[in-house]
């Protein structure tokens, strides 16, 4: 008989009973609650054999793979959001059994309860503002003036054009300190996440901010209202969301070892 695993999505504080009807998560297991001291986990059974730390080892070097199961785990996380304060749990978190859930719930109680009435009536917002590379070459029609030789007139354009770049990066990132200032005083809280290459970003554009903001339900408005106010600035602003609040819920579940297995 293959061994199975408890995998964790999401900490609640008010249960449901059951989870929204015909939830589903990774591997397409139906998803289900293991409620404790006030608290609920949204949880599915996930086998072993691909779950456990030696498994996940491997699985965790095929891109295809992760972005599977993150998808999943993604979907799950967000339909609980829509109707109740949720706290996302790290991709990939998984117990040997609901047992061992139930001790999570118990030992990190008051932590769970602090990060859920932090984001009751709140959802986070995603914005990342991008701006065109300079590519100010230094021009080669330009002839020598005063008796330079032209090696020399070169130099100096080349050190103008690099200095010119350099301002204008300057004046890129305070722009996107600005947006981040701006847009941080609406939000309840707000954090920078580590730009993304165009890779990941899709775009060729140089991404200068990657903000994340939890903002009451009721100032929405006002927050969509004070990025509008920010456009046109010379860059561009994409806001994302509304989404669970990953940002603003992170807490070290101390599943290393033999209790549980842990990636992200």
């Amino acid at each position: 008989m293959t061994e199975v695993g408890t995998y964790v999505y999401a900490i609640t504080r008010e249960p449901h009973g059951s989870p929204p009807a015909e939830l589903t998560g990774v591997g397409g297991a139906p998803v289900r609650t293991v409620e404790h001291a006030g608290l609920v986990a949204y949880v599915s059974t996930v086998p072993l054999e691909e779950f456990g730390e030696e498994p996940l080892r491997r699985s965790l070097e095929d891109l295809d793979w992760i972005g599977h199961t993150a998808r999943a785990h993604n979907h799950v996380v967000e339909a609980v959001a829509e109707t109740v304060p949720t706290a996302p749990v790290r991709l990939v978190t998984v117990y040997t059994s609901e047992e061992q859930v139930s001790e999570l719930l118990a030992r990190r109680h008051d932590d769970f309860v602090a990060v859920l009435s932090r984001v009751v009536g709140r959802r986070e917002w995603g914005v990342k503002a991008y701006a065109e590379q300079e590519a100010a070459a230094p021009s080669t029609e330009e002839e020598s003036v005063g008796g330079e030789s032209p090696g020399t007139a070169y130099l100096k354009r080349r050190q103008a054009s690099l200095h010119s770049r350099e301002d204008a990066q300057r004046h890129t990132v305070a722009q996107a300190e600005r947006v981040h200032a701006a847009l941080a005083a609406v939000a309840a809280a707000s954090l920078r996440h580590r730009p993304q290459d165009p890779e990941l970003s899709g775009r060729a554009e140089w991404m200068v901010l990657n903000g994340a903001y939890l903002v009451d339900d009721d100032r929405v408005d006002e927050f969509t209202a004070a990025l509008d106010a920010l456009r046109g600035q010379g860059i561009d602003l994409e806001l994302t969301g509304p989404w669970a609040p990953y940002s603003f819920t992170a807490l070290d579940l101390d599943t290393a070892g033999p209790e549980a297995s842990d990636a992200v």
